[in-house]
């Protein structure tokens, strides 16, 4: 059998180029990594792919051939997910949908296919809590700014529901961990960064006094208040209330500084 590593941009474009390539060279990877942390090996040649759309798109459409619905978005989430050697498990999760001649979606009794939905699950609970827990602040500039810190990258998967929900207004929404956010000007939806000096600050999540617009501090108290008056002492439960909203998710919740 032959092997060797895989290099790739990190995209899940070129993540599925990768698969592409594999199974027309019958290379099989030992392992996958993105360019920047690819290690040279002594005993492996190591591929570096380029992201290829056709190539892509030829393998998507394979495995739209093979699996549910809920299955290929299980390995989307799972690209999203970040954990550790996501990439080999969505190619041995990938090989083995092409490879079976039955559906592979249900049969949890293998590693890849148990795995995958395990994480479908940890990614779809923290994009409701992103989208529960968004607490958007007003600007100077008449922008609604949040920023967020998600356990895994579900900006892209959040984006549909803010553009629902506030299509009449501008906002924006950062990930501080990822260093990148969601522009939303009232047409479209942009990707940036926000890598100017000046703007440091909404990278960070922490907005100085004078970025705020004039009535953002009432509204942050109102919030405050409202969710004083709603919390009835009796009723008081803090293992519930941490396993609802733990304690990660604080620091950009208006509702949890002190007013």
């Amino acid at each position: 059998m032959n092997l060797c590593h895989y290099s790739y941009d990190g995209s899940f474009e070129g993540l599925l180029t990768i698969i592409f390539e594999a199974f027309e060279r019958k290379v099989w990877p030992i392992s996958i990594e993105q360019e920047s942390m690819a290690q040279p090996s002594m005993f492996y040649d190591t591929i570096v792919i380029t992201a290829d759309a056709v190539k892509a798109g030829r393998v998507w459409k394979g495995l739209e051939k093979r699996l549910t619905t809920e299955a290929l978005q299980a390995l989307y989430y799972t690209y999203l997910s970040e954990q550790p050697e996501f990439e080999k498990l969505i190619f041995d999760f990938a090989r083995l949908a092409f490879e079976s001649k039955e559906d592979i979606t249900g049969n949890f009794t293998v590693a890849a296919v148990l795995k995958v939905q395990q994480i479908r699950k940890q990614v779809h609970r923290e994009k409701h809590r992103m989208e529960a827990f968004v607490r958007f602040q007003k600007t100077a500039d008449n922008l609604f700014y949040a920023a967020i810190s998600p356990d895994y990258n579900v900006l892209p998967l959040i984006q549909g529901h803010f553009e629902r929900r506030y299509a009449d207004q501008q906002w924006a929404i950062y990930d501080t961990k990822r260093h990148y956010g969601l522009y939303y000007d009232l047409t479209s939806t942009a990707i940036v960064t926000l890598d100017e000096p000046l703007l440091q600050h909404k990278a960070i999540g922490i907005l100085p006094n004078h970025a705020y617009h004039l009535e953002e501090e009432k509204y942050q108290q109102l919030w405050q208040v409202y969710f004083k008056h709603v919390n009835i002492p009796e009723r008081r439960n803090p293992k519930l209330h941490l396993r609802h909203m733990p304690k990660r998710y604080w620091k950009f919740l208006s509702e949890k500084q002190s007013g």
